[in-house]
């Protein structure tokens, strides 16, 4: 790692670079090119959350093809007076994914930036709720302002990727008071999108359909797919989003998460102590301890 202040300045931030990105990417390939002397090993420091400060954080929901099966599946599994053979509820399963897929309409929320941390943070198991899951995802960040942008001009809105792991609990996702899901009550507690550590420019991955998601719990593997399993891609999610909202430098698209969630694995959920190595081929690692919420 490079301490880039001594290059541009005490005030830099990836905030401002994102402003002007072409510009900086430039600036930044000239000094990579250049041998230097004062490298920082990344394992001495705490690596924020790589764009500073964080924009607007939009999550695509139900986006990988296993995962959507898998949450059909068990949903119609968990009505008791469903008592249809396993085949017959996968089969129906299959078919909820193919029609979400044929409607070209991804689904798409936001979580406030305060959710966001750093890539070796500890994650506080925030209640109320225990039932704490994780969420591997490729993340693209936005490059510059976005509104109404088509299909196939969306890859030139992203500077480039990073990773996030949502952290989701799954006992309070549902309002039954008023049969909604709340997703601020699941997924929006400080920290729960640990994120980073590098934010790798968008043409140094040449496929990113090719990238490989892989999460571990206590070195056991809970998540490995490649995204190419993803219903709608980043340029699907940039297009969409942008059509809804208006996207600015900074922002955070993340793509949605495979499947392998705490409750295909007999509801193994986070518990404090749990160590959590989410890294995606090319972008770097997450590690971080679950801990619990502070008395």
């Amino acid at each position: 790692m490079l301490d880039l202040r001594t290059e541009f300045g005490p005030d830099i931030t990836t905030g401002l670079m994102l402003l002007d990105w072409p510009q900086w990417l430039g600036r930044l390939q000239a000094v990579a090119d250049r041998p230097f002397a004062r490298a920082v090993d990344i394992k001495r420091l705490r690596p924020l959350p790589p764009v500073q400060p964080v924009g607007q954080l939009f999550c695509a929901g139900a986006n990988y093809h296993r995962h959507l099966a898998e949450i059909a599946f068990r949903t119609a599994r968990r009505n008791p007076e469903d008592r249809r053979p396993d085949h017959v509820l996968r089969e129906q399963a299959r078919q909820v994914v193919d029609k979400h897929s044929r409607s070209g309409k991804p689904f798409i929320f936001s979580m406030p930036p305060s959710t966001v941390s750093g890539a070796r943070d500890d994650v506080v198991l925030w209640g109320p709720g225990v039932h704490h899951d994780w969420e591997l995802e490729l993340v693209a960040v936005i490059g510059r302002p976005a509104w109404n942008v088509p299909v196939a001009d969306a890859l030139d809105y992203v500077a480039g990727y990073t990773i996030s792991n949502d952290i989701s609990t799954r006992d309070v996702m549902m309002r039954e008071d008023i049969a909604l899901t709340d997703f601020m009550m699941t997924k929006g507690r400080p920290g729960f999108f640990p994120t980073g550590p590098y934010l790798v420019p968008r043409e140094f991955v040449n496929d990113y359909r090719k990238l490989r998601l892989t999460l571990r719990v206590n070195g056991e593997t809970m998540q490995d797919e490649q995204v190419e399993d993803i219903i709608y891609g980043v340029e699907e999610l940039v297009s969409h989003a942008s059509h809804l909202t208006e996207l600015r430098p900074g922002d955070l698209i993340l793509t949605g998460s495979p499947g392998g969630n705490a409750s295909q694995y007999g509801d193994r959920w986070l518990r404090p102590g749990d160590v959590i190595e989410g890294e995606i081929s090319g972008l770097g690692t997450l590690r971080n301890v679950c801990v619990s919420e502070p008395r």
